[in-house]
């Protein structure tokens, strides 16, 4: 991505979310209700970590932020506030 971008943010997220619960997923469903774990969610913080080069610290494990993909997207956003860009 050359710019943070919400809807590209939010598309990185839904291809990696996805496939974890072998279908697409809307961008306010809960997909800890549709039957993710906690393992997935270390899984998708480390994701999320990597393709967005941010450090999730333990004050941001609230489960509220990565309940759905609106709320990580407005979280990913968040925590890059005043950056160019995310790497490619």
């Amino acid at each position: 991505m050359d710019a943070l971008d919400r809807s590209a943010v939010a598309r990185d997220l839904h291809d990696f979310i996805a496939p974890a619960l072998a279908g697409p997923v809307g961008p306010d469903e809960d997909y800890f209700a549709l039957g993710l774990n906690s393992l997935f969610a270390i899984e998708l913080v480390v994701f999320v970590e990597q393709r967005f080069d941010l450090e999730v610290e333990v004050a941001d494990l609230d489960l509220d932020h990565f309940r759905t993909i609106s709320r990580l997207t407005a979280f990913v956003l968040a925590k890059t506030a005043g950056r160019a860009g995310i790497p490619a």
